[in-house]
């Protein structure tokens, strides 16, 4: 029977490769914005405007363009191609939005609108405020209710607090992939973002708990063989059935991502990171960390004894 819960130590290293970077550039961009993430209007106020021109204009034009309008500060990067723009800009009301708009059509030309959206920053603060509140409070409950659900098992609150920190892993691993789209695309975190990651998190805890409710099973039926014997068993019975559903949701996934709008290719993109992590944070995270917690080191019993024999033999 293949070990994958002796391979914990390889299985903890790759997620620190994706998160790590992730982390990284929380600090560097809070160092240098302001902020942890790059956020969209709907989360720090302001007015996101896209515009489809004639003929080709680059950002540099349409940033002078605002500024010379009163607007300062406005960002501009190109969506699809190099005739569509998108400003991201302190709020414009609808009186001053007509100025703004005749001045661009005058440097540039007759353009097609489209979206515009303003968002007041009253309303902005309030919505980062209620992001933040519903990933907590999210969290905490999957972990209660997991270890009541478990409670018939020995340590039932290690089983909700391995669950919760691979969802926290599957987060990080969406922050990290929208920090490379932000220096690749100038993508932001919007309201989308968070309907992702708690979809995610939904996805990330079912996948766990089946594999966790066959640990259940399984500690009954071989008393006899270690609660890591058990584990890696559990894991190799459901890998299967948690393979399968990952490979059938991401063909549809994968389709509304290439063939879908641009509207919805940035949610779908964070989508399919975030299941492919939350399909690898329950089998190669959670369980082994899991074991890990119930052996009292991150290193295998065996690795772990050679390693002691090693100290004392140089010793």
């Amino acid at each position: 029977m293949y070990n994958l819960v002796e391979r914990r130590p390889l299985w903890f290293i790759i997620s620190l490769l994706f998160i790590v970077p992730g982390i990284l550039f929380c600090i560097w961009f809070s160092a240098t914005q302001g902020t942890i993430l790059p956020l969209s209007i709907d989360y720090t106020g302001g007015t996101l405007w896209e515009m489809r021109f004639e003929n080709p204009v680059t950002p540099g034009e349409m940033r002078q363009a605002f500024e010379e309008a009163g607007y300062s500060g406005a960002v501009a990067f190109p969506v699809e191609d190099d005739r569509t723009i998108q400003v991201k800009s302190k709020e414009i009301d609808i009186d001053a939005k007509e100025v703004v708009k005749a001045a661009i059509e005058e440097r540039f030309g007759a353009f097609e609108e489209r979206s515009y959206r303003s968002i007041g920053p009253t309303i902005g603060a309030e919505v980062s405020r209620a992001a933040l509140i519903a990933v907590i409070v999210s969290s905490l409950l999957i972990m209660v209710y997991i270890a009541f659900a478990f409670r018939a098992v020995e340590n039932p609150f290690r089983y909700g607090v391995c669950a919760v920190a691979a969802l926290v892993h599957d987060v990080l691993v969406m922050v990290g992939f929208i920090a490379l789209m932000y220096f690749v695309a100038g993508w932001e975190v919007d309201a989308l973002f968070l309907t992702a990651a708690l979809t995610v998190i939904g996805f990330s805890v079912n996948d766990t708990i089946v594999v966790f409710d066959r640990i259940r099973e399984n500690v009954k039926r071989y008393r006899a063989e270690s609660f890591a014997t058990v584990a890696n068993r559990s894991l190799i019975e459901t890998a299967q059935r948690s393979l399968g559903t990952v490979v059938t949701v991401l063909f549809v996934m994968v389709s509304i991502l290439v063939l879908g709008g641009a509207s919805i290719q940035r949610f779908m993109a964070v989508l399919v990171i975030g299941v492919i992590s939350g399909t690898y944070s329950s089998l190669f995270n959670a369980t082994p960390l899991l074991v890990a917690w119930e052996e009292r080191s991150l290193l295998p019993r065996k690795k772990r004894a050679s390693a002691l024999r090693e100290q004392t033999a140089s010793a």
